[in-house]
């Protein structure tokens, strides 16, 4: 009874203090967000994520609701964890970027073989060739890559996990890990990716590359966002800090070689560097900025890469087409969310062909419910839509809301109510 009359009272203060400034002018360690027992009591104002959505489902697990209570406790499982692993860095790789630099993050093509056998005149076993949906192992021997996937998506996870519980363990081992990746001089990254996926032999580094950060990163952005409704120990020189390297990194995306030829790609690394560039705009105060490129998405991507029926011809023509099918769905329903925030309504947006979002999502309700799916796949795995249904349904897509209860959950449990945004679930990254 104490705890619901604390709820209470806290959801009225909520209601008075939640913040209305942009990610970039939010002040950490604001005492006003934070009450005793309940902790942050301010909806974060976050790039992707509904922060209002979150301040709610925090207080429908305070007061038990079976869904939200469920969800926390799958996410917490992982948190957990999470607090006794890492912290990670580029500069802990055994090799260099062509830079010299070790902070300069580093990673191979990972679709790409060799064709003859390693010598010492040719190391490498060039020339390299590339064999789509196959991942080559080498690739996994600079760390990087993988380094990147588990710092981002415990940073993500403690950052929530803070939120709904208030346990100050997670907020301070989420700011170990984001100064070690970002901000300590002695092991933070640059902030470009100018030698992500290159091919031995061919090419230091590649525009393509960049979908290593794509959505991961946009995590990160959320995750500081949350941190700034008054995380214990993140301070305002941590929050300039970071929004500084995200400046930093959106200047490199928007202007480098690599970025702009990322961004003319016509599948679904146009739509990550969109929704990447879109969430970097908004979490560094440029919200006009993340409104342009949302808006330019209905006609750029959706009216580009989906036809009237939903089919995706560039993914689902793929040896992988089951997974790119909805990894290209992750990205723009995440840019629907990010547009969301800016006024822009990319769910309801039609092509002149008929295309349209929610026929994206609703063309992967057969094989998402019944697993059957016509298109090549190397390993279906049927939950990888799970994400993509949920974000259709809140936004009002009736037969994804129906199709639900029919889709399996993926390990680990359903986490879309406590982190209501598009995830790859069916991460192919070590496959």
């Amino acid at each position: 009874m104490v705890l619901r009359h604390t709820v209470v009272a806290a959801l009225a203060v909520a209601g008075i203090v939640t913040s209305t400034t942009t990610p970039a002018e939010a002040a950490p360690a604001s005492h006003g967000c934070t009450v005793p027992v309940i902790g942050a009591i301010c909806a974060p104002q976050t790039a992707v994520l509904d922060g209002n959505q979150l301040l709610r489902t925090k207080f429908a697990a305070l007061v038990g609701e079976r869904t939200a209570k469920t969800a926390l406790g799958n996410l917490l499982k992982q948190a957990k964890t999470d607090l006794t692993t890492g912290p990670w860095s580029v500069t802990t790789k055994k090799q260099v970027s062509p830079s010299g630099d070790k902070h300069d993050y580093l990673s191979l093509a990972p679709y790409w073989w060799p064709t003859t056998q390693p010598t010492a005149e040719n190391p490498w076993g060039c020339p390299f060739v590339q064999k789509d949906g196959q991942r080559n192992p080498i690739v996994d021997e600079i760390t990087d890559h993988a380094y990147r996937g588990d710092a981002f998506a415990a940073i993500y996870r403690l950052a929530l996990a803070w939120y709904y519980t208030g346990d100050a363990r997670y907020a301070q081992r989420a700011a170990l890990d984001l100064r070690t990746w970002f901000l300590d001089a002695a092991t933070k990254m640059n902030p470009n990716m100018n030698y992500a996926q290159g091919i031995p032999c061919k090419v230091d580094g590649r525009g393509i590359g960049i979908i290593e950060f794509s959505y991961t990163l946009t995590q990160v952005v959320d995750a500081t966002a949350i941190l700034a409704t008054g995380a214990p120990g993140w301070t305002n020189t941590d929050q300039a800090g970071m929004t500084g390297w995200y400046t930093q990194f959106l200047t490199w995306l928007r202007t480098s070689k690599n970025g702009t030829d990322e961004a003319k790609a016509q599948n679904n690394h146009g739509s990550f560097y969109d929704m990447l560039a879109a969430a970097l705009a908004l979490g560094t105060g440029q919200p006009d900025l993340a409104k342009t490129i949302t808006q330019d998405a209905g006609p750029n991507r959706i009216a580009a890469q989906v036809n009237a029926d939903g089919y995706q011809p560039a993914e689902a023509s793929r040896t992988r087409s089951w997974h790119y099918s909805n990894f290209n769905l992750v990205a723009l329903t995440r840019l629907a969310q990010i547009g969301k925030h800016v006024g822009v309504d990319l769910w309801h947006y039609t092509a002149p062909s008929g295309a349209s979002l929610f026929k994206a999502v609703d063309y992967l309700i057969p094989g998402a419910t019944t697993g059957q799916w016509p298109y090549p796949e190397l390993d279906f795995r049927q939950y990888a839509a799970l994400d993509v249904l949920h974000a259709a349904a809140d936004a009002g897509d009736k037969a994804a809301r129906t199709a639900l209860p029919r889709v399996p959950v993926e390990p680990g449990g359903d986490l879309y109510p406590v982190r209501p945004a598009a995830e790859q679930l069916d991460d192919i990254s070590t496959s």
